[in-house]
């Protein structure tokens, strides 16, 4: 039976978007927002037979998220996404032109539900709240010191506590609602299928205690409601995921993508519901049911694994934002960590009946300044929260937002989709299937299939991947169960054609034996002949040149395609399995600060970088 707050929550949340209402301040704001865009539709569409990767965004702030107008942006959801398709931007906060060296395939922006409304009214001279005298504070802040001071106010004490509320001068849903469609309006508008996708998005920001309980709200197409819900009106992802529940009935198809785990407070994926009870089979529906990718880089850090609980990882150790713990009263936990869910849900799974945490891979950045994807090492000139981090000399010294050092962040990850066409619905369906990858910020592409017909080796790239699909399971799938047969896995990567070659493949297992959690990491691939026969790797001695970012790429391979089978196999054993791509070294964005601007990073700061690809895990579940 619907609780009466679901009752209302249906009432005052759900209507289809083109019944959406218009008012004057809505048009002349939506009329300036689309001056230059082209509203031409891509004629034809290229279709992949065994899929294509494309690269996008899933994690984005403009001028509508309370916290990143206050930090300095001035970009809206139109020049966001101008700046994806490789147009230049000019950045109100650092007075730099920023520019991607490759445009992305797909992107959405991500607004903070909570408070554009009470933008809306700031950034609408008819708004009748716009001369309000808060509301005026913020179109006034001035530098870092002021903007800090705003910042604590209105979103550290109210949107980082148990129960946050509307700003004072907020004027009701309809401001909202009017937000909301402007941003809705830019995303059509923007969409080229075929060259270029937009997907219609928003941000849920739960943080009670300060605890990072994020979801990014994806839609399949137009089919979006007038209102997006915030953490105001749904208080837990409980409440979220009924929301979800409600508009799907009415005919929505839409995605939660849990992000920043690491920082969650040992919530994320706690045992425990939010009204303190353990978790039970409805609950584990419900987040199986809309949750089915995790962002596992982002700005504020990597989210697969920590030194401190994996001290056996080698890889570990990386972009885990240490300071993290610094600050709101974090501290790191095994259970904040995808690899630590990704092994519970086995658990959950054999208790339950259904595994909560089948989660696949993707990557975001969580920009504040509206640079879609500006995750190169490079072109990091500009940071990524506005006036805290604008310059070098900023990010030396500075604190991100009460997140961590800003030294300690970096410049974001990489979504990646593998896709018959670069269309919103097929996207979409990526994530939903879970066919999907992550990357540290180069865009090196991976695939896992795995099946029990293949051949032990292929030579021919075309027949490894439909061999793939016609006798297997892609990444982000379940392998059938065969108590008589032994797995193989296929595996392959290729390098981003302007980043250094790969280093190796690991394949990441983790599976449930007798009560216990098990896992163990497999290097199935290594380049220049490294892997001895007693499984030891030789280090690589490919070199970064500190005084000039060049990289070695006389070491290294362009490309691995293998068969692997799992030495260990058990087919009683429910079981995970995804790879890891490591590249060789490269100059960290922190190295490039100090060869192009000249100033010095603490001794303990990372000066290379081995960045990385995640795919999504492939599933195998014996009763």
């Amino acid at each position: 039976m619907k609780t009466l707050k679901t009752i209302l929550l249906t009432l005052l949340f759900f209507s289809i978007l083109t019944n959406c209402k218009k008012d004057s301040e809505n048009k002349s704001e939506t009329e300036l927002l689309t001056d230059g865009v082209n509203h031409e539709k891509t004629s034809e569409i290229l279709y992949f037979e065994n899929k294509e990767a494309f690269f996008g965004e899933t994690h984005l702030h403009t001028k509508y998220s309370l916290d990143a107008f206050i930090g300095g942006n001035r970009l809206n959801a139109s020049q966001a996404l101008k700046f994806a398709q490789g147009e230049e931007v000019l950045l109100e906060s650092t007075g730099k032109t920023m520019q991607l060296k490759r445009p992305l395939d797909f992107a959405a922006v991500t607004d903070h539900a909570e408070y554009i409304g009470e933008m809306y009214s700031v950034l609408s001279p008819n708004s009748k709240a716009y001369n309000n005298e808060q509301a005026k504070s913020l179109r006034e802040v001035n530098g870092l010191e002021e903007g800090l001071k705003l910042f604590v106010e209105l979103v550290v004490k109210n949107n980082r506590s148990s129960k946050p509320q509307h700003l004072e001068f907020y004027e009701g849903t309809m401001s909202t609602m009017s937000a909301w469609e402007i941003m809705n309006k830019q995303t059509e508008l923007n969409y080229k299928p075929g060259k270029f996708t937009t997907l219609h998005a928003f941000e849920w920001s739960g943080a009670p205690n300060g605890g990072n309980l994020h979801r990014n709200i994806i839609f399949r197409d137009t089919i979006v409601p007038d209102l997006p819900v915030s953490y105001i009106e749904a208080n837990r992802e409980t409440e979220l995921w009924e929301w979800l529940d409600n508009i799907s009935r009415n005919g929505s198809s839409v995605l939660a993508i849990p992000h920043n785990s690491n920082a969650s407070k040992g919530m994320m994926f706690d045992e425990n519901m939010p009204n303190g009870d353990p978790i039970t089979k409805e609950y584990a529906e419900m987040r199986q049911k809309y949750e089915r990718t995790i962002e596992i880089m982002q700005i504020k850090g990597a989210s697969e694994v920590h030194p401190n609980f994996w001290p056996n990882d080698e890889f570990a150790n990386f972009e885990n934002a240490q300071s993290l713990e610094n600050y709101s009263g974090r501290s790191f936990e095994e259970k904040n960590f995808v690899r630590y869910a990704l092994k519970k849900g086995l658990q959950y799974e054999d208790e339950l009946g259904i595994n909560p945490y089948k989660l696949g891979f993707n990557g975001g950045t969580d920009n504040h300044n509206g640079l879609m994807s500006n995750v190169e090492e490079d072109n990091y000139s500009s940071g990524s929260h506005g006036y805290v981090d604008a310059t070098a000399q900023d990010r030396v010294k500075n604190t991100v937002d009460g997140w961590a050092k800003a030294y300690d962040i970096n410049p974001g990850s990489l979504t990646g989709v593998w896709a018959p066409r670069n269309t919103r619905e097929d996207i979409w369906d990526g994530l939903y299937n879970r066919e999907t990858f992550s990357t540290s910020g180069p865009r090196m592409k991976v695939r896992l299939f795995a099946g029990y017909e293949y051949k032990d080796s292929y030579e021919d790239y075309n027949s490894f991947v439909k061999d793939g699909y016609a006798k297997g399971v892609p990444m982000g799938g379940d392998l059938g169960v065969d108590l008589e047969k032994t797995p193989k896995f296929l595996v392959w990567a290729l390098k981003d054609p302007m980043n250094a070659n790969l280093d190796r493949i690991q394949i990441i297992k983790g599976w449930y034996e007798n009560g216990e959690l098990f896992e163990k990491t497999y290097d199935v691939a290594v380049s220049d002949n490294r892997l001895k026969t007693d499984g030891t790797i030789t280090p690589t001695d490919a070199k970064v040149n500190l005084t000039t970012g060049e990289f070695d790429n006389s070491k290294g391979s362009a490309n691995f395609m293998t068969t692997w089978t799992d030495p260990d196999f058990n087919p009683n054993n429910k079981s995970f399995y995804y790879a890891r791509v490591l590249q060789l070294p490269t100059a960290r964005w922190t190295q490039w600060d100090e060869i192009k601007e000249g100033v010095k990073y603490p001794d303990n700061v990372a000066k290379t970088i081995q960045e990385r690809a995640w795919s999504s895990p492939i599933w195998y579940s014996p009763k």
